[in-house]
């Protein structure tokens, strides 16, 4: 066999392994979504519906109303810092209030479907959640994007990603939060799903 022909047949080989190897995940991709989007809106968008949650997003908002960018992200970078620190005033402050005891029990109700929930404002500074967050502010980010700057109906699956610290494929899908009494958009939600899980839904 000519050299070049032995390589022909290497590569054609290698290629051949790399579809295979890839086309579990890309149909995860495909499929998670649909049931991601069905999640959220019959259950995701009945949490975000309770007192605790409005009155909290609609009072950080009227705290935040004069907030420069400057400030959100040196109260980001003041967040990323305390996740390191010993003292940790801001994130101590987010995790204890009644938003987020409220977030905890609606993780714990999941049994493993819910992995972690935040709720944001409409700066995208977090309001609450269940576990501590990398950053404080999401404003950047596709899940706040694409969800409060939207409009109401707004809801944004993510793609599937692997946990390197639980090793499950996990996907986060978000809706934008709607004041009940005159239908704004006040904020935005983001949940962490079992894949597997919700597959088997």
């Amino acid at each position: 066999m000519k050299p070049h022909s032995a390589f022909r047949i290497i590569a054609i080989t290698l290629v051949a392994a790399l579809s295979v190897a890839f086309a579990a995940p890309v149909l995860a991709q495909d499929k998670h979504a649909p049931k991601a989007q069905a999640w959220a809106e019959k259950t995701l968008r009945e949490w975000m519906k309770d007192p605790v949650v409005i009155e909290a997003v609609k009072a950080q908002n009227a705290k935040h109303a004069g907030l420069t960018q400057d400030k959100v992200d040196a109260l980001d970078k003041q967040w990323r810092a305390e996740t390191k620190a010993s003292a940790k005033p801001l994130i101590n402050e987010v995790m204890g209030n009644p938003l987020s005891a409220f977030l905890k029990k609606k993780e714990a109700e999941g049994k493993g479907l819910v992995t972690e929930i935040f709720v944001m404002d409409n700066k995208g500074l977090n309001v609450g959640q269940s576990d501590v967050t990398s950053d404080y502010w999401q404003g950047d980010e596709a899940k706040w994007q694409k969800t409060f700057s939207v409009g109401p109906a707004a809801v944004f699956v993510d793609k599937v990603d692997k946990d390197e610290s639980t090793q499950k494929f996990q996907t986060q899908v978000s809706i934008s939060i709607v004041d009940p009494a005159g239908g704004a958009v006040i904020g935005a939600v983001t949940v962490g799903l079992d894949v597997e899980m919700l597959m088997e839904m």
